[in-house]
């Protein structure tokens, strides 16, 4: 009996990664087709006026029309999310290192920092853009804004999460501060530094679009606002959808990215068949 069991359990599969994947994607993409389907409806039969709610349909042919036009207000849009996350996490990484290094530093700065992210962006875009004008530096310095604190706080609760007893031989063996954190400190923080890659690039779209509404020349902000005071719902939708497929490549390459430079974190959560 024993022996069976033993023989049963050797045979138990865990399940491969495609099969996990398909299980993770297709439940939120037939809710979204499902969803899809029932806006079509709904503008199809004119239940809501078609100025209001332009159909899926409308929308995908008029973004379709403008293709060239969105293409070309996209790429001043993700020139400045790439530049100013860049800046962000540059200049997040060095203050959390800062804060994680010195704690009186880390008991004054912190505060402020917190009290940052109380600003409305709606209040502080037009700020950025009457202080620096209408080029691509009030869009780079807002998605460095909106994303920097995220990356910082990601960044000390990754240095937080260091083992205690690991420091505590390395300094048994006469390792100094630096050395504690390049060796136990700073490979702790990696996981968090993903996850806030991950999260704050979700917002650095969104920044960049914000300045561009507030005053710019070029940009989906810029393309949304047009739209929208010429009526046209279904460009502003069109525009809308634009952002929102840039936003996941974005949210995927950083995914790709910690995909081959930390391959260790994909086995530790189970990925790794």
């Amino acid at each position: 009996m024993s022996s069976r069991i033993r023989f049963d359990f050797s045979r138990r599969r865990r399940p491969s990664y495609v099969s996990r994947t398909v299980t993770e994607v297709l439940p939120p993409l037939l809710a979204f087709l499902a969803l899809l389907g029932l806006w079509q409806a709904v503008s199809t039969l004119g239940l809501v006026p078609s100025h209001m709610l332009p159909a899926p349909t409308r929308i995908a042919s008029s973004g379709f029309d403008e293709r060239s036009v969105l293409v070309r207000h996209a790429l001043p849009t993700l020139t400045a999310t790439l530049a100013g996350f860049s800046l962000s996490v540059s200049f997040a990484f060095v203050t959390a290192a800062l804060l994680d290094f010195f704690g009186w530093i880390r008991r004054a700065l912190l505060p402020l920092l917190i009290v940052t992210q109380t600003l409305p962006l709606i209040a502080l875009a037009p700020l950025v853009v009457l202080w620096f004008g209408f080029g691509i530096l009030p869009k780079i310095l807002l998605v460095a804004f909106v994303t920097y604190f995220p990356m910082v706080v990601g960044c000390l609760r990754g240095f937080d999460s260091a083992e205690p007893e690991a420091e505590r031989l390395l300094r048994s063996m006469g390792a100094g501060r630096w050395m504690v954190f390049r060796m136990v400190r700073l490979p702790s923080a990696i996981p968090s530094f993903f996850s806030s890659l991950r999260i704050s690039i979700t917002y650095a779209v969104v920044g960049a679009i914000f300045a561009e509404y507030a005053g710019a020349t070029r940009g989906l902000g810029v393309y949304m606002q047009t739209a929208k005071n010429v009526f046209r719902t279904d460009l502003v939708l069109a525009t809308v959808v634009v952002s929102t497929v840039l936003t996941l490549a974005l949210y995927a390459s950083v995914t790709l990215i910690e995909r081959v430079a930390v391959p260790w974190l994909r086995i530790e959560q189970g990925d790794g068949e």
